[in-house]
């Protein structure tokens, strides 16, 4: 029964309507000082709130805007949302963070696949690819002729990071490293993300977390969900190079919007956790600062 009971959509009580936009909306203070997996309490916060508004976002029970939430808070509280800043988006299809950070005066590179890399992937189908600058733009969080000076575009695998973007002070992906072929790929491509940064710089990225096991999992193909021991061990590599990796909290909530998982064909909302291949899974950010003093 319980296999049954966390597939069916939650009370409407619980999640239609809600979370509120409250009005006590401000960005948070040493919120994110883990690295750790989407839940629904952090929806109902003050900070919460207010990165939903400043993102344009609707607030709403769905991980993917937990991603985006989550990216823009961990900068915010690092101090990177700042005039001269400059930011690398990896994958950033048509997400708003690339137009929002420019709007803050940082000077941002967004790159994705190649058009046809991403029709074969099926991402132009989905709408969540971008075919270049002018996909990235959103006047109703940046003006055009900011957006213009302040960001860059790029054609990039993330499989193949070029040498010559170097020297940043953060960089980001949102859902995007689990789809690179592999959980190698994924883990390669988080450390080689850190080599674009300059000393002291901040990499932050979200992905799939396994919440169902610790040894099966998806490995490889289009989709692969990486299990704790999977982060662990990146967390290992990464302290012992001496870079910081923010602690790891698998804490992946237990409220009732938490407890459902969503099966396809996926719902708009609530939508935190899904089934995928015959695992739970959902969205975990984590958060590396580069060795070094900036």
């Amino acid at each position: 029964m319980r296999e049954l009971s966390v597939l069916r959509r939650p009370d409407e009580g619980h999640w239609l309507g809600r979370p509120k936009l409250r009005e006590d909306r401000k960005p948070g203070v040493d919120v994110l000082n883990h690295s750790r997996p989407c839940r629904q309490a952090d929806f109902e916060t003050p900070w919460f709130s207010y990165w939903s508004e400043r993102l344009g976002e609707r607030l709403r029970y769905h991980r993917k805007l937990w991603e985006f939430v989550f990216i823009a808070q961990a900068l915010h509280e690092r101090r990177q949302l700042r005039a001269g800043a400059r930011g690398l988006g990896f994958g950033v299809g048509r997400e708003p963070l690339a137009a929002y950070f420019a709007s803050r005066g940082c000077r941002i590179t967004g790159t994705d696949l190649a058009p046809e890399q991403a029709a074969d992937a099926g991402w132009t189908a989905t709408d969540q690819h971008a075919e270049g600058k002018a996909a990235l733009m959103r006047p109703d969080l940046c003006d055009p002729d900011v957006f213009e000076t302040a960001v860059d575009f790029r054609v990039m695998d993330m499989n193949a990071i070029p040498d010559d973007l170097t020297g940043y002070d953060f960089c980001w992906s949102a859902c995007a490293l689990e789809h690179l072929g592999s959980l190698a790929a994924g883990m390669a491509f988080i450390e080689r993300s850190i080599d674009t940064l300059q000393p002291g710089g901040f990499a932050i990225h979200t992905t799939e977390l396994n919440l169902t096991s610790d040894q099966r999992t998806l490995e490889t193909g289009g989709t692969v969900l990486y299990r704790r021991r999977d982060l662990t061990a990146l967390a290992e590599r990464l302290t012992a190079a001496g870079h910081r990796v923010a602690p790891l909290d698998f804490d992946a909530g237990s409220g009732p919007v938490d407890s459902f998982v969503d099966i396809p064909p996926y719902l708009s909302e609530p939508h935190l956790r899904l089934a995928l291949a015959g695992f739970a899974t959902t969205s975990v950010g984590i958060i590396v600062q580069k060795a070094g003093q900036p």
